[in-house]
């Protein structure tokens, strides 16, 4: 099997990618390629028995995605795109690298012929709804994004439930909730800020809270991004029917609960490092999205939430603790 993923040099690209090649299989197949593809080359080290290709380039260039596609991988992960703060701040580079990027894809898939039809996974975002909400929100709830981010996403879950009801791609779609926490340093995501006031207070550096304690957001681990992709990449796909897109599960927390979860596993010393400094323009963005959802869909074929917000945080530690050793 060849496998294409599409943002793989970013944090869960990274992680999928040192599955897979823990694994070497996929879906009962032997892994004999994977093509890495990013806006910067991932720097990956060999594998034995599997080819690893990395290579740069715009997933907004028509000439560079149907290249990666002549090559006719089996398997697709898409989860390139430009992040939510990015794509609210410039419009157009949103909508080039985020849809254009993913009409490119299926075109360059449907242009192959009827003997090519890849499974592609591709990770939409929670911000495809926008308020007022349910509480909690079901896969049924209107769409209607109140981002450009989340339109971006919107329309690419349509275009992937269409793409595969006319038979070009098995396609499937996972809403991503949001990752923490994320390692390394902070993105251009106005979500950033969940991981932030984890991940730098862990490190003995300060972090800034841009909103309120009372906040209440839905979070997933990194491993759980993971296994979300996994599942989804070797699933039955049979049983979606049209509708091609799911919720992931995940947890509902506030950054009270968050900042509480902190205090229980690292210590006051560590809470104590998170400075209040209100920004009205991530309020205003953070107020349009969703809190939490009935993921009982995806639950149902076989989807699994992380188990308490301590228990990401310890993930995290150790996850850390292990990139340490091997440096």
């Amino acid at each position: 099997m060849r496998i294409l993923i599409l943002g793989a040099a970013g944090m869960v690209g990274r992680r999928l990618i040192d599955r897979l090649l823990a694994e070497k299989t996929l879906a009962g197949e032997a892994i004999i390629a994977i093509d890495a593809f990013d806006v910067v080359a991932p720097d990956l080290a060999a594998c034995d028995g599997v080819a690893i290709e990395a290579s740069a380039g715009d997933i907004a260039d028509e000439a560079t995605v149907k290249a990666l596609i002549a090559k006719r991988p089996e398997m697709i992960f898409h989860l390139a795109a430009i992040v939510s703060g990015e794509a609210e701040a410039d419009f157009a580079k949103g909508y080039r690298i985020n849809l254009d990027g993913m009409t490119h894809l299926l075109e360059a898939i449907r242009a192959q012929g009827e003997n090519y039809r890849p499974r592609l996974v591709f990770t939409s975002s929670i911000a495809v709804f926008g308020s007022p909400f349910e509480e909690p929100i079901g896969d049924t709830f209107l769409s209607a994004p109140l981002t450009s981010y989340g339109t971006q996403k919107a329309i690419s879950e349509l275009l992937l439930n269409d793409y595969s009801r006319k038979g070009f791609i098995d396609g499937i779609g996972v809403r991503l909730p949001t990752i923490v926490v994320r390692p390394g340093k902070p993105n251009k995501a106005a979500s950033g800020f969940f991981s932030g006031i984890i991940r730098e207070p862990l490190a003995g550096q300060e972090a800034i809270l841009p909103v309120a304690d009372d906040v209440r957001h839905w979070v997933a681990s990194p491993a759980s991004a993971v296994e979300f992709l996994m599942h989804a990449a070797t699933m039955d796909t049979d049983v979606l029917g049209a509708r091609r897109c799911l919720t992931m599960p995940g947890l509902s927390v506030t950054i009270a609960e968050m900042i509480e979860a902190l205090r229980m596993v690292a210590g006051d010393a560590a809470a104590a490092r998170i400075r209040r400094e209100p920004d009205a323009v991530i309020e205003k963005i953070v107020a349009g999205w969703p809190r939490s959802f009935d993921a009982s869909r995806a639950e149902s074929v076989g989807f699994a939430a992380d188990k308490s917000f301590a228990d990401i945080i310890r993930a995290h530690i150790a996850h850390i603790a292990d990139a340490a050793k091997r440096d």
